[in-house]
């Protein structure tokens, strides 16, 4: 097989799979899609290490930005986003973290605790997350940015909640119905 076949065939298979070869191309993905998702769709940010899945709902899309771009990216759509409210899972692994095994790590932490200030953040094992993630990937499509980011547990996940239907509502809405 000459070179030239050889990028063509890794090109195409490249596509096939969802992953993108164009580092920016990941905020026109994120454009498109936001429209298209509702709740239980959701939004990963990964960091390099973090596993090809293979649910089938599940898009990877490579970014050339850095990880913490890629988040305020995310969050700012979010923000503007009327039909839904992000739900927010970051690994409990981070919290313990340290500086000594991973230098930059504190750094981190504090730029994106600023990013993610306004919004309601839960923490499980990593573990429990990419369980989820293969779970909902079975039934609805996950969008998934992963980046070049070499810190461990620094993923930040996103389950998209209905924005217009609270936690609140959907309970006063089950209680009438049971009575």
């Amino acid at each position: 097989m000459t070179t030239k076949r050889y990028v063509l065939l890794v090109l195409l298979l490249l596509v096939h799979m969802g992953i993108s070869a164009n580092g920016q191309e990941w905020k026109k993905v994120l454009a498109d899609r936001l429209p298209l998702y509702g709740h239980r769709n959701w939004i990963a940010i990964v960091d390099a290490a973090y596993p090809a899945q293979t649910s089938q709902g599940i898009e990877t899309i490579l970014c050339g930005s850095s990880q913490l771009d890629v988040v305020k990216a995310v969050t700012d759509a979010l923000r503007k986003a009327k039909h839904v409210r992000p739900t927010i899972y970051l690994d409990k692994e981070l919290e313990a973290v340290s500086e000594t095994d991973a230098p930059g790590i504190g750094d981190y932490k504090k730029r994106l605790g600023v990013l993610l200030e306004s919004f309601k953040k839960n923490s499980l094992l990593h573990e429990e997350i990419i369980a989820k993630l293969d779970e909902a990937g079975n039934k609805f499509k996950i969008l998934l940015f992963k980046t070049n980011l070499t810190l461990p547990y620094t993923s930040v996940f996103f389950e998209l909640q209905c924005g217009y239907w609270d936690d609140d509502a959907e309970a006063r809405l089950r209680e009438r119905m049971s009575e």
